[in-house]
């Protein structure tokens, strides 16, 4: 629950601190006084967007600090727990301080936190309904939000969605894959022409390198055939003078030598170890020509194979080294066009099964909704009822979407109906309801699911518009009684409403001509007599209006 409220330089508040109580609190006060600002400033300190105008004038921040006790409120001390912003004690306080450039500093705890984090602690802590609220009641978003807040199936609701973005997902992918196949369609017929005429030659990695050598090699084997006679002729195996033969003579004369001189027997190795290698030279070259191979017609297949590539790589704009790598990237972009065709096939079938379990989800959504809405109509008719709407009747529409198609709030459509007075048949809510009928009937969809959806603190802002007499006695006590299971706090403006609090503030307004301030206080039993009789009787007070505000404050 909310135990105090600090204000500081905040619209025409300078400091303000309020410490709450628990059961039902009324809040009254002079129109203009600022009866809504504590509940504006805690909206702000709850994640509201935050605004530079707020401030008060002449000062440079505003700030607001919120005190709860979370003793009892396991899903905030998990979300606490979660975000490592526990605190020692059983406290949390959220802070948040306004700079005048616009900008916010928010915390919990101490513990520095986005206005995003504010707001999600803040809907386990507090709901706020405003004076507005009636006018949501309106929207068909807003009636489906309020049936499921009743109906508490927030795994059911979180199964559809998440199945909801399963066949979002899915269909996205589909639309991707279509769109890319769409743009490589018209390439496709291209890339499977040119990759089966490259598959037709089929040439090899590095095969166009050995092609080239193997060519050369056969086109010049008849000069290398010559060459090799001839040098063979020279070396080793001429009749005349040979290298072999000047070596070994020259081998001879220097051994000689170097029996004069010994240092000449070093030329004299060199010069043998030079023969040796003539010796072997002329062998390798007696060899290889021995096997040296002329053959026409390979000579004419190696002619055909390399025009062949040189033909395709004109064609295709590359180096004729390149064709292989050529010839894989467009294998490979083929192959990529058929995986896409397969995968969408797979992603068919899968959105297939993703529709169905999210129709299976909705359904059970569906049946939920209906089981509740069932329950819903009778306590809201009989809330009716007690709201001086005796004949009044309130029922749920529940329908399937026109269009069929998933959403993530599932597949139902709604429209709250309503009927009035006997003999008119059921009809929409806003061609029906007269503005004082409309805000009843949204206080009493709002307390019927305050009493079910367990929020800690519950605000009413002025929800009691277009309502006097018997019915505001009726509010009253409808809010009381909410609040001795819950804190209430209610901001109104009728004497039958402020009575039932089991605790009043009164908020005035003080200015010396130059600066304006609000204060608010808490009253005592002589003050609530005071305040009734005003709210009764306007700014004279008698006699009797202050007996007739005892007799309200006596019947609770």
């Amino acid at each position: 629950m909310l135990m105090s409220l600090e204000i500081s330089n905040y619209a025409i508040v300078s400091d303000l601190v309020i410490d709450w109580n628990k059961g039902m609190t009324s809040i009254t006060g002079e129109t203009g006084a600022g009866k809504s600002i504590a509940i504006d400033a805690l909206s702000l300190c709850l994640g509201e967007r935050a605004d530079a105008h707020s401030i008060r004038p002449g000062c440079d921040k505003a700030e607001i600090a919120a005190c709860f006790d979370v003793s009892l409120l396991p899903r905030a001390q998990n979300y606490l727990k979660e975000h490592l912003l526990e605190s020692d004690d059983e406290e949390c306080i959220l802070r948040r301080v306004i700079s005048k450039n616009g900008r916010s500093k928010n915390y919990i705890n101490g513990a520095s936190v986005t206005a995003a984090q504010l707001k999600e602690l803040g809907q386990l802590l507090v709901a706020i309904h405003g004076q507005h609220a009636h006018q949501l009641l309106l929207k068909n978003d807003h009636q489906l939000e309020l049936l499921d807040a009743y109906a508490g199936h927030e795994q059911l609701m979180k199964a559809v969605k998440h199945q909801y973005q399963q066949v979002q997902s899915i269909t996205k992918e589909i639309a991707i894959l279509q769109e890319e196949q769409a743009q490589l369609s018209a390439q496709k017929q291209l890339l499977e022409y040119q990759v089966a005429e490259l598959d037709e030659f089929a040439l090899g990695e590095n095969e166009f390198e050995e092609i080239e050598n193997e060519h050369s090699k056969l086109s010049h084997s008849q000069t290398i055939q010559e060459s090799c006679q001839r040098e063979l002729q020279a070396l080793y195996e001429s009749d005349d003078l040979t290298v072999l033969g000047l070596l070994q003579h020259a081998t001879s004369q220097f051994y000689e030598l170097s029996s004069y001189d010994p240092s000449l027997e070093t030329i004299a190795s060199m010069l043998q170890d030079a023969s040796v290698q003539v010796e072997e030279a002329s062998r390798e070259i007696r060899r290889y020509s021995n096997n040296l191979d002329q053959d026409p017609e390979r000579l004419e297949e190696l002619d055909t194979r390399l025009a062949k590539a040189m033909d395709l790589a004109r064609k295709h704009q590359v180096r004729p080294e390149a064709l292989y790598d050529l010839h894989s990237t467009l294998a490979n972009q083929l192959n990529g066009l058929t995986a896409n065709s397969e995968r969408l096939q797979v992603l068919e079938i899968e959105l297939q099964k993703a529709k169905e379990i999210y129709f299976d989800e909705a359904d059970a959504l569906s049946t939920s909704r209906k089981t509740a809405s069932e329950a819903l109509n009778s306590l809201i008719t009989q809330s009716m009822a007690g709201l001086s709407m005796a004949n009044g009747k309130f029922a749920i529409a529940l329908g399937r979407k026109v269009n069929n198609k998933p959403s993530a709030n599932g597949m139902d459509e709604i429209e709250f109906l309503v009927c009035t007075n006997p003999g008119q048949p059921m009809q929409a809510l806003a061609k029906v309801a007269s503005g004082g009928e409309l805000s009843r009937i949204s206080l009493a969809i709002q307390v019927i699911i305050a009493q079910k959806v367990t929020t800690p603190t519950l605000i009413f802002d002025e929800v009691d518009v277009g309502i006097s007499g018997p019915t505001a006695a009726a509010v009253g006590k409808l809010l009381r009684q909410l609040g001795t299971s819950t804190q209430v706090i209610c901001v109104t403006h009728l004497p039958q409403v402020a009575s039932c609090g089991h605790n009043q503030f009164y908020v005035s307004k003080q200015s010396d001509g130059t600066t304006t301030h609000t204060s608010m206080q808490i009253l005592d039993e002589h003050g609530r007599v005071n305040e009734i009789a005003r709210l009764l009787g306007g700014d004279v007070i008698s006699e009797t209006t202050k007996a007739s505000a005892k007799e309200l404050l006596s019947f609770h």
